[in-house]
């Protein structure tokens, strides 16, 4: 299929394959029409459905591409992979920590609010800017 054929099936844009293409996180794609036209085949399907899959999942497209190497070697890497979990586990953890420390901010400037008075004396503008 050409490109915007998959693009299409996998609903994307055509210049996110090609994103990707250039990042290398997808095999080339053979050429066709004088090296003119990309065709795509169902290996690059499935790369694409394993990249949203991932990206999904909080993998930022540098992590995505070190899970691809590993997708890709040649003799399994349980062990590689086990760890690279248990990292964005903790990455995770540690989002939710800051989450959860950013709401307890805002709650307070909320309860601090009199809703009136202009942006001069507004105490939740004046928060950010400390």
């Amino acid at each position: 299929m050409i490109i915007g054929e998959l693009a299409k099936k996998v609903g994307v844009n055509p210049q996110t394959l090609r994103y990707y293409e250039r990042k290398g996180l997808l095999p080339e794609p053979w050429r066709v029409g004088s090296g003119r036209y990309r065709m795509y085949g169902s290996e690059h399907e499935a790369r694409l459905r394993f990249i949203f899959r991932a990206k999904e999942l909080g993998f930022s497209l540098k992590e995505i591409e070190m899970l691809i190497s590993l997708q890709d070697a040649p003799v399994a890497i349980c062990d590689e992979m086990k760890a690279q979990a248990e990292a964005k586990v903790a990455d995770i953890d540690r989002k939710i920590r800051d989450l959860r420390s950013l709401r307890r901010v805002l709650a307070k400037q909320i309860e601090g609010c009199t809703k009136t008075g202009t942006s001069k004396n507004c105490p939740m503008l004046a928060a950010l800017e400390d």
